[in-house]
């Protein structure tokens, strides 16, 4: 059975870092997109940034600069590293798998098949 599970979450302060975690099994991240979304109380959920080998990567122009998505296809582990955080970050963040994706499509959550349980970053002015 597929399963996604998310870690890394906290508290941080503006301007801080945090490195999200997705760990994966069931299936092999060689044969798939990993995407990262987030959901702030109240707002729509959000694509944040999507790594695939056959795509490559993709990031929300909110993020572009700040946060770096990478993985390690012998652990089935994918990472989000957050840098200069911001109040607006703040989100239960998700992982999520699809089959393929692409520029046109990677933000869009009814591409992605799994979904991991979600961890809270909370970031602080």
């Amino acid at each position: 059975e597929v399963q996604l599970v998310e870690s890394g979450g906290g508290l941080v302060q503006a301007g801080g870092s945090l490195t999200l975690s997705c760990t994966a099994s069931g299936f092999t991240f060689d044969d798939h997109a990993i995407g990262w979304f987030r959901q702030a109380p109240g707002k729509e959920r959000e694509g944040v940034s999507c790594i695939s080998t056959r795509d490559g990567t993709y990031y929300a122009d909110s993020v572009k600069g700040r946060f770096t998505i990478s993985s390690d296809s012998a652990k089935n582990m994918v990472y989000l590293q957050m840098n200069g955080l911001k109040p607006e970050d703040t989100a239960v963040y998700y992982c999520a798998q699809a089959h393929f994706v692409s520029h046109h499509s990677w933000y869009r959550p009814f591409k992605y098949d799994h979904w991991g349980q979600g961890t809270q970053v909370t970031v602080s002015s």
